[in-house]
C-alpha cells in the first residue's frame, strides 16, 4: 500500500532557482530564495556549483554534474506545480543546452529566465564564448535573458551593448541591465527589448553606495517572482526594478537586505 503524501501549500506560487551556492548568500541560490520569500512566492532551489567566495573575493568553484542537477530537479517537479524557472551559474553552454532541453521535455510550457553569469562580481571569469552559434539555440528556449552590458557584448561579440542587446532580442526578450552603462542626470536605466526593439525603459536614481555582490541574481529572481504571480513580462520587469532600487539602497556595504516592496 502506498502512503498518501501530505498536501502541499497552495497559497503562494512556486518558483525554482537552478544556480550556484554562494556561502556569503549575496548571490546564487541563497540570494534567490531570499528574493522569493520577500516577494511572497515559494522558492525552491537546485545547486549547479559549490563556490568558495565571499562578497569581495572569489576563490574556487566545484561544478555539479548535469545528471546530479537533473536528479535534484526530478522530485521537485513530481511534487510541486512549477512553471517559472530561473537559471543562473552553469558549468558551460553545452550543460545549459542539455538542461534546457530536459526542462522543456519535463515541464509544460515553462517560463525560463537565464541570467548569463559569465564573470563573478569579484572578477573571476567563468566562461569564454568562442562559438556563438549555440547561443542562438539557447535563446530560443528562453522566456527572458537578463545580461548586463559586458555580458551582452560577450554573447554576441559586439562591443556596443545596445546593438548586442538588439541582436539577442531577435531570438528572445532581453532585459538589459544598465549598471555598466553611462548615467544621465543622476539616473541609470534598464531596458526591455523584444524582437530587436526596445519596448520599455526602467529609469532609477543612481546610488553611489549601491554596488552589491549578486545584484544580477537578485534582479532576475525578482522578475521570476513577478511572472509566477501572473504579471505580464513588462510589469514583472517594472516590479523587479522597484525591488532592486530598494535592495541597492538597503545597505552601504556589498551585501544588501531583502524585504517586500514598500
Amino acid at each position: 500500500m502506498t502512503t498518501a503524501l501530505p498536501p502541499i501549500q497552495t497559497e503562494r506560487p512556486y518558483v525554482l532557482s537552478i544556480a550556484g551556492l554562494d556561502p556569503s548568500a549575496g548571490a546564487g541560490l541563497l540570494a534567490d530564495v531570499k528574493v522569493f520569500e520577500a516577494s511572497r512566492v515559494y522558492g525552491l532551489g537546485v545547486c549547479t556549483a559549490l563556490t568558495t567566495q565571499h562578497d569581495s573575493d572569489f576563490r574556487a568553484v566545484d561544478w555539479v554534474p548535469l545528471d546530479r542537477i537533473v536528479a535534484q530537479c526530478e522530485p521537485l517537479f513530481e511534487r510541486y506545480p512549477i512553471r517559472v524557472i530561473k537559471i543562473g551559474l552553469t558549468e558551460s553552454l553545452p550543460v545549459l543546452a542539455s538542461l534546457l532541453d530536459w526542462l522543456h521535455r519535463t515541464v509544460p510550457d515553462p517560463a525560463i529566465i537565464w541570467d548569463p553569469i559569465l564573470k563573478a562580481s569579484a572578477g573571476f571569469a567563468f566562461h569564454a564564448i568562442d562559438d556563438r552559434q549555440p547561443v542562438v539555440h539557447l535563446l530560443r528556449k528562453l522566456t527572458l535573458l537578463t545580461p548586463n552590458a559586458p555580458e551582452a557584448s560577450q554573447l554576441t561579440g559586439t562591443d556596443q551593448p545596445w546593438a548586442a542587446a538588439e541582436q539577442l532580442s531577435a531570438h528572445c526578450p532581453v532585459y538589459l541591465k544598465g549598471g555598466h552603462l553611462p548615467t544621465q542626470d543622476g539616473q541609470v536605466a534598464d531596458y526591455l527589448l523584444v524582437d530587436g526593439y526596445g519596448i520599455r525603459s526602467f529609469p532609477a536614481p543612481f546610488i553611489a553606495s549601491g554596488e552589491k555582490h549578486g545584484s544580477g541574481c537578485v534582479l532576475s529572481a525578482a522578475i521570476a517572482a513577478g511572472l509566477a504571480q501572473g504579471l505580464p513580462l513588462p510589469d514583472a520587469c517594472r516590479q523587479a526594478r522597484r525591488y532592486m532600487n530598494q535592495y541597492l539602497a538597503s545597505s552601504p556595504t556589498r551585501l544588501g537586505f531583502h524585504s517586500k516592496i514598500a
